[in-house]
């Protein structure tokens, strides 16, 4: 076994470690568990570590000294000379001569072994050598040595890259190295599939990261049947996570250029439906609305939102946007009619007690069509593109003078579609025109004070400093003029109603410094003509 290349390794350096082989009835089967590979590191890990000094060595242990140095390897460790010699004798007669030792490097070594000088490497011997006509050595980076005892006829039959590699060796060569091997555990496991006749049974027992790392070695031996195996597991079995997931789609993607059949497990993350995403969305956001059942409504409207967020902060593609936007905007407009309709329902005389199709209660389908144009409303806002909307609220009049003529209790829910567009422009989340935010206050900045009182006590995602920011911010937004009439007439209706009024004191203070305190352009104004008058 000269060609083997650990001649120069196991000269003082290497140290062979049986592991119980096991031989199933379908034949060599040569798969080491992971704790053989860690129980191996760890004692080559404690071997490295410095003992603690001893006292002087007994008169016996002078007398050793004397001995040859490849008897004294030997005697080192008496509890594994068994092992080790059965390891050498394992390595038979191919290699006669890994095991001597050159009487001319004895006086060049120092006459005591340190602990520094001990084994580095370990070797690990796998197979069935009394049967095997060939032997793969795999060099590991982390000083891993493992022998497969194996079959030619075995590998050149599943395995196209041992097959290239046998047929550029000579006749006679009984001994392939593959060095620098990632993942020696998984190699040995990969070969030791060539001998399973039902791999799909043995790859049950593995996990998904397993899998893949027996699909990424079975790729570089060309073993397309136990490719063939790993991804029907993968098709098969569940991905816990998004990052396993992850991991199984670029695996199964490096393949898809090899004509290796991998559409059965893609299949599961794309759809082969040229169906746009238009309509199904446009299904999501019509059941959601349909709902008449309250906790799952909620919840599904969480989810839809949640999700739609991560679409926004993941999504690149303006026209996916573009799609979505135009749903939710049709989406809209029904409800915005929808509750048109029911308000002229609920200011007929005597309607407190109608009940609609539907039947249930106006009063109650109005609470549920604001609460769907309110999550509407949230989900163009976090995806800024609520600007249209608010044009389209500033313009229900008719909605707004039926808001007068219902009782409160029936309408105040509307009122929160009016808060959260205040807030919206506030916090800069959407911009609309000039003309556009003094239609806004005009028409339903009344409305909302006289709601007010009741959107504090009957909504418990109500939050009062938060919109009376809001309000304060838009009004300041207008041209002075227009501030102060808001202003004059807010603080009218603030002085009879306290608490039940949004208090814009804050608001108030900004306006009153710039109406009496720093009129900036009056100051400007007479600055530049004081200045052209010097220059006359």
């Amino acid at each position: 076994m000269a060609e083997i290349r650990l001649t120069r390794v196991e000269q003082g350096k290497t140290k062979i470690r049986n592991v119980p082989i096991a031989v199933t009835p379908e034949g060599f089967w040569c798969c080491p568990s992971p704790v053989v590979f860690q129980k191996t590191l760890k004692a080559q890990n404690s071997m490295h570590k410095p003992k603690p000094s001893s006292p002087p060595p007994p008169r016996e242990a002078a007398q050793r000294k004397q001995t040859p140095l490849s008897e004294k390897k030997l005697a080192f460790t008496p509890s594994r000379s068994a092992s080790i010699s059965d390891g050498l004798r394992g390595v038979g007669p191919e290699a006669p001569d890994a095991p001597v030792v050159s009487a001319s490097i004895v006086p060049e070594r120092v006459p005591k072994p340190k602990v520094e000088n001990l084994p580095r490497k370990v070797a690990i011997e796998f197979g069935e050598p009394g049967t095997s006509d060939m032997k793969v050595v795999l060099l590991g980076k982390k000083g891993f040595c493992v022998k497969l005892s194996v079959h030619k006829n075995v590998l050149v039959e599943h395995s196209n890259f041992f097959a290239d590699k046998l047929s550029e060796q000579q006749s006679g060569s009984t001994c392939l190295n593959i060095e620098d091997c990632d993942d020696v555990e998984i190699y040995v496991e990969t070969v030791g599939l060539m001998y399973c006749k039902d791999m799909r049974q043995r790859l049950m027992k593995q996990s998904v990261s397993c899998v893949l790392r027996i699909l990424k070695i079975a790729e570089l031996l060309g073993f397309n049947s136990c490719m063939q195996s790993c991804l029907e597991y993968l098709e098969a079995v569940p991905w816990v996570g998004d990052e396993e997931e992850e991991k199984v789609v670029s695996s199964v993607l490096r393949l898809q250029s090899e004509g290796i059949g991998v559409t059965p497990v893609l299949k599961r993350v794309s759809s082969g439906i040229s169906k746009p995403q238009k309509d199904t969305l446009s299904h999501i956001i019509g059941l959601v609305l349909a709902s008449n059942e309250e906790r799952g409504r909620r919840e599904m409207k969480s989810i839809v939102l949640k999700l739609l967020k991560e679409n926004n902060s993941a999504s690149s593609s303006q026209g996916s946007s573009n799609v979505c936007n135009e749903t939710l905007y049709n989406s809209c407009r029904s409800c915005l009619n929808l509750l048109l309709s029911l308000f002229k329902q609920a200011a007929e005389p005597e309607s407190s007690d109608k009940t609609s199709n539907n039947k249930e209660p106006v009063v109650k389908q109005i609470d549920l069509a604001a609460d769907n144009v309110s999550w509407l409303l949230e989900i163009l806002a976090d995806k800024q593109a609520a600007d249209e909307f608010a044009v389209m609220w500033a313009s229900q009049q008719e909605l707004a003078a039926l808001h007068t003529k219902l009782p409160i209790v029936s309408r105040f829910h509307v009122s929160r579609i009016t808060a959260r567009l205040f807030v919206g422009i506030g916090r800069g989340e959407l911009l609309p025109s000039k003309d556009t935010r003094q239609l806004l206050l005009q028409t339903w900045l009344q409305p909302l004070i006289n709601d007010y009182n009741w959107l504090q006590h009957g909504c418990r995602s109500f939050d009062r400093k938060i919109v009376e920011e809001g309000i304060g911010r838009t009004i300041l937004t207008l041209p002075l003029e227009e501030q102060q009439s808001i202003m004059l007439s807010w603080l009218g209706s603030f002085l009879k109603a306290g608490d039940s009024c949004p208090n814009l004191q804050r608001a108030f203070e900004v306006w009153w410094r710039r109406t009496f305190v720093r009129p900036y352009v009056e100051r400007q104004c007479s600055s530049v003509q004081s200045d052209s008058s010097l220059t006359s």
